[in-house]
């Protein structure tokens, strides 16, 4: 399935208006279990660091990791890069609307993007799947730490990451130029890349499972059936979500010895 369409489907209905937008993020956060597992790590991040902080977004995409970012503290300096110019346009124009006027939304390409020695963090959220040359990607962010910084990762696994379970079966994001990472090989490309250090662990392990089918795949298989799946998608939601969010609780309360995705803290 292709995801962008219905990607710029969502877009279009919330960015009429800023009050949308933010309910949009809002909703991005509740629903997706990436986006749990990220704050996690990011409230973990930021006890120990203070206020002179730079932040690299590494694929913003909609812009909802550097808007919840940019209201953890208000002097971290963000910088949002993607490859889409219409995106970025619309992030750089909501973000002003906001008052959000620490981060700034850039065109560019990960895999040739780099800023020596500049960033104190680098967020990489479910962007590496889509990415063929990852290692330079990877070599860039690296270049573009200071001596300590920290990149973080999502991205879905080798263990049925992009919904894939045997062997010939195809992604369920039609976008994704792989199925998902074994923990050892993006350990040891990030190491390659210049990190001295490398943490890997599973995220969606059985709770998260379920939760993405009943929040995620379910929905978007609908809306991609029939736009008109978007007039009752607030129903399906009303009954779904109180299961999905406690699901969502339990996975990230607990360590997984396998899951379809991976969270993944790398340090120069």
């Amino acid at each position: 399935m292709e995801y962008d369409p219905i990607k710029r489907s969502l877009g279009n209905v919330f960015n009429k208006s800023p009050f949308r937008r933010k309910l949009f993020y809002k909703l991005l956060d509740l629903i997706m279990l990436r986006s749990w597992h990220i704050h996690r790590e990011l409230k973990v991040w930021a006890k120990g660091n203070g206020n002179d902080v730079k932040i690299f977004d590494a694929g913003s995409g909609y812009g909802q990791h550097s808007y919840y970012l940019s209201g953890m503290n208000s002097k971290w300096e963000i910088l949002a890069l993607d490859v889409k110019d219409e995106q970025v346009a619309d992030c750089n124009n909501f973000f002003k609307e906001a008052g959000r006027t620490n981060v700034k939304f850039i065109v560019g390409d990960l895999t040739t993007y780099k800023k020596e020695n500049y960033f104190d963090l680098a967020i990489s959220v479910d962007v590496m799947e889509h990415i063929l040359e990852d290692e330079a990607v990877f070599v860039n962010i690296c270049a573009s730490l200071k001596k300590g910084g920290m990149l973080l990762i999502s991205t879905p696994s080798d263990q049925g990451g992009s919904d894939v379970h045997e062997h010939g079966e195809g992604s369920f994001i039609g976008e994704h130029v792989r199925d998902g990472y074994n923990m050892q090989d993006i350990t040891d490309k990030l190491t390659r890349a210049g990190f001295s250090k490398v943490e890997a662990l599973y995220s969606y392990g059985t709770p998260g499972k379920i939760s993405w089918k009943l929040s995620m795949k379910w929905p978007i298989q609908m809306v991609g059936a029939s736009k008109i799946f978007f007039v009752i998608l607030p129903l399906y939601f009303l009954i779904t979500y109180p299961f999905a969010y406690i699901l969502n609780w339990f996975d990230v309360s607990n360590v997984h010895k396998t899951g379809t995705g991976l969270i993944v803290k790398a340090w120069k």
